[in-house]
Formats: C-alpha cells, structure tokens, sequence
C-alpha cells in the first residue's frame, strides 16, 4: 500500500509553543529511566539515533549525558529548535519516520513521546519499526512508547501559559470509549497581538490507540524482537508489567530479530 500523507503542518505550527506545553514533562529522570532499562537488557555503545524528536526534548539529556546524538523529525520547524538548543551538538535532520533514511548503524534508537500512535494506519507503524530497524546496529536496541487505553479512556485537558501565550491541550476531546479506536487530539493556542488583542488558532492531531498485542504483531512484522516491556506511571515510574487499564504508557525495548 502506498504511504497516506502525515501532513507537517500541525507539527509546523506547534513548534513554537510545544516547550512550553511540555514544560513539566520530566525528560532527564525519564530518559534516565529508559537508559537504565536498556543498559540492563545489553546495550552498550554511545551512538543514538532519535526519531520524531520534536523540539529535541527527548534527546538533550542523552547528549548530555555524553552520546552522540543524530536526530529527525517531519516538521522543518521542529527540527531547527531541536538543532538550536542542541547548539551544534547533535546531527538533526527533516525526516518522516515512515520513510527513514538510513542514517547510520546505531546502539539505541528512540521513538518517544506517543510518536507511533500519531501514526494511524497500522502500515505506517510497520514502516516507521522497519525504518528504525534499518537503522540499527547488529546489536542495537529500539526504545519506544506508546498510549495505552488508559491514556486515552481518562485524558484531561492541560493549561500552560506565560505572560503572551496561552496553550490549551484539550484532552477530553480526545476521549474512546473502545480499544484500538482513533482519537482527534486538539490543541488551541491563544496569542497577544497587542494589549488586550489576542489571537486564538486550533490545531487537530489524529491518534490511534494500538492495542498492546497489536504492537507485539508490528514489531514482529519489522523484524524485531521484543526483548522487555514496561507499564508507566506518572513521574517516570517503570513497572514490570503492563496493565492498560492502570498505566498510561507502555515502553517497548526491541532488538533485531
């Protein structure tokens, strides 16, 4: 099947509000977490290859923590603030997760925040797990999360905001009431002009929720293996097991098949 277009726009147009949507996301204690979970399960090389980085949240405390980082993401907008806050650090390339180059031959390659479930079509998830399998060293490892039904049977709606900004995640909207259901995310910005003159603009993401055998069925379909799951809690909190109706994402660790 041909690939659907992802379209970059949405993504475009968050960019220069999604740090401070995020801003109480604990990346370095998550990325901690998932680096632990990994070194446990054999990797052991410094070379990351993180995909659908966003505005490079997801990678800066692996930089920091001394890999060498390369980095893609669909929308050119997110790409050039993850570069900037980079600050020549990292490789970071436009790229869709559905048509990865290969970039290289890496130890860890990442696929965070619910990257997979904006990818609706099953297809595209297959291609996406077989382009980072490409990607892969002969003994790399593959980190990814996805929402489980929790995430998306209970969502809330999120407030951020500074002195000219004001952003609304709306996560009731994006509420299913059955497993494997397609959601619509939608995300209103209100910006000052002038004054008391604001602007309002609304953007909708489509999200599928995959359910957690499903995902098993994709990866294995790549040509990769699972090698560990793990159900997440707030704050970072890795669990042995994953239970869909009581955690909110389940991390996948993978390796070649």
């Amino acid at each position: 099947m041909p690939t659907t277009a992802l379209p970059a726009a949405p993504y475009e147009a968050l960019a220069d509000v999604y740090d401070l949507l995020t801003d109480g996301y604990a990346y370095d204690r998550w990325l901690g977490a998932l680096e632990r979970l990994a070194r446990a399960h054999g990797l052991r090389g410094r070379k990351v290859l993180d995909v659908a980085c966003g505005t490079g949240s997801s990678f800066l405390a692996l930089l920091d923590a001394g890999y060498e980082v390369t980095a893609c993401d669909l929308s050119p907008a997110m790409a050039r603030r993850a570069a900037a806050k980079a600050g020549g650090r990292a490789a970071v390339h436009v790229a869709d997760a559905r048509r990865l180059p290969r970039f290289g031959a890496f130890d860890l390659v990442t696929c965070l925040n619910d990257a997979i479930n904006h990818l609706v079509e099953p297809d595209d998830v297959l291609r996406a797990l077989a382009g980072m399998r490409a990607n892969l060293d002969r003994r790399g490892l593959l980190v990814f999360d996805v929402n489980t039904f929790a995430a998306y049977r209970s969502a809330g709606d999120v407030v951020s905001a500074d002195d000219d900004r004001l952003v609304a995640w709306r996560g009731r909207l994006a509420t299913i009431s059955a497993p494997g259901a397609l959601a619509e995310v939608v995300v209103e910005i209100f910006e000052r002009l002038d004054g008391d003159v604001w602007q309002r603009r609304c953007h909708r993401q489509p999200h599928r929720h995959y359910p957690l055998a499903q995902v098993h069925e994709l990866v294995a379909d790549a040509g990769l293996r699972v090698v560990a799951t793990r159900g997440q809690r707030t704050g970072a909190i890795l669990d042995p097991d994953v239970d869909e109706d009581v955690h909110t994402k389940a991390i996948f660790l993978a390796a070649r098949a």
